[in-house]
């Protein structure tokens, strides 16, 4: 696969009318708001309802079955976008996504490159995806390259756990493990490659975030795109970075975007709804709402390390490191998510939870299974 040679049926043209619209848009509202003129921002005369991040992981940009290139991306987005677009009408929005699966098809591409240029790579690549559909969508956006810093010296490093790039059988994944040195675990019944993925500290670009938000309300940010660009500080010159080789998780660090721009909520998106127990058997339930004392007590998606286990824990930290009353996280199915918000669909994690947990009435589940995921990622 090479994906820059699938850039070729976009239009050049296309591509840099779209990022100056965007840009011209976004600079003439700072511009508004460093010279005292009237923006419009949630605290003054927004209409807009809560401050909420979205999260969209990166399969949401690859069609089960599907290659993964540009054009594919681009079909995928447009499927997504109408949703996204209506949620920034209701709601001060700020989106972050995903990029395992195209980090990992950009390492196969270029192995002498390190993960912070791919990341940032990958980070320019799903930007200009999500940019071009919501645009069709009627949603001026901005995408920024975010730079985060994290520690290079913690044990994230020791235990890789970010599974990244495509799926492989025992045998190959073996084979590449002692050829090429990667570090393989299992993803479900396929294996995949898996590298660091240390806690995000520092959000460089968080005031350039904020000022969108703040001062530019219909333009909606996407940020921290793949979990940031991994970046370290020089002990001698803390103000100079370095980039390192990991990849953050994109939900960790959706987390602490949200609770740094005092977000009201935290939607994690994935492509099989919300938290499961027994998920895939006769006796599988869904929680409809659970407070993270019930998920921590429980390690719920624990033993997914690689897929849902992250997911619940980022929702875990928001809730629990929010300065907004009534904070609360959301994790649950794309195609679901405006129903996620009256709690319809998915799981919802808040402090005030009656007994820590309530369950979601059965649909037939005794005649069906719970529809299944790419991501191998439930609890219990």
């Amino acid at each position: 696969l090479k994906i820059a040679h699938n850039l070729s049926f976009v239009p050049l043209s296309t591509m840099i009318a779209t990022s100056r619209n965007s840009l011209r848009k976004a600079a003439s509202c700072l511009t508004q708001a460093a010279t005292g003129a009237s923006p419009r921002s949630i605290s003054s005369t927004s209409s807009l309802n809560d401050r909420i991040v979205v999260a969209v992981g990166g399969n949401a940009l690859q069609r089960r079955g599907e290659r993964l290139t540009i054009e594919n991306m681009l079909k995928a987005a447009a499927d997504m976008a109408p949703t996204i677009a209506t949620l920034a009408k209701e709601h001060e929005l700020v989106l972050t996504h995903g990029n395992g699966p195209q980090v990992g098809e950009l390492a196969l591409e270029r192995s002498a490159a390190t993960f912070d240029v791919l990341g940032a790579e990958s980070m320019g690549q799903i930007g200009y995806v999500l940019a071009q559909a919501l645009s069709s969508a009627g949603c001026t956006t901005a995408p920024i390259i975010c730079q985060v810093v994290v520690d290079p010296q913690h044990e994230a490093f020791r235990d890789p756990s970010k599974l990244i790039g495509p799926i492989y059988g025992a045998k190959e994944a073996m084979a590449l493990g002692q050829s090429l040195g990667w570090i393989m675990k299992p993803d479900g019944e396929y294996f995949r490659r898996v590298v660091p993925s240390p806690p995000p500290l520092e959000i460089i670009q968080i005031e350039a975030i904020k000022s969108l938000l703040e001062n530019c309300p219909d333009i909606l940010p996407i940020a921290c795109g793949g979990g940031g660009i991994p970046v370290s500080r020089i002990p001698s010159n803390p103000k100079t970075l370095a980039g390192v080789e990991a990849v953050i998780d994109k939900d960790r660090c959706g987390a602490k975007l949200a609770n740094e721009i005092d977000a009201d909520g935290y939607i994690i998106l994935t492509d099989g709804g919300g938290i499961w127990q027994n998920f895939g058997k006769p006796n599988a339930r869904e929680m409809k709402a659970a407070s993270p004392e019930y998920l921590l007590g429980t390690k719920a998606g624990k033993q997914f390390p690689g897929s849902m286990g992250p997911k619940i824990q980022a929702a875990i930290d928001f809730v629990q490191n929010s300065k907004k009353e009534g904070a609360w996280a959301a994790i649950g199915d794309l195609k679901d998510v405006s129903k996620i918000f009256g709690n319809e669909e998915g799981t919802v994690v808040r402090e005030d939870v009656a007994e820590g947990v309530v369950w979601r009435e059965s649909k037939n589940v005794v005649s069906s299974k719970p529809k299944q995921s790419k991501e191998q990622h439930k609890s219990g």
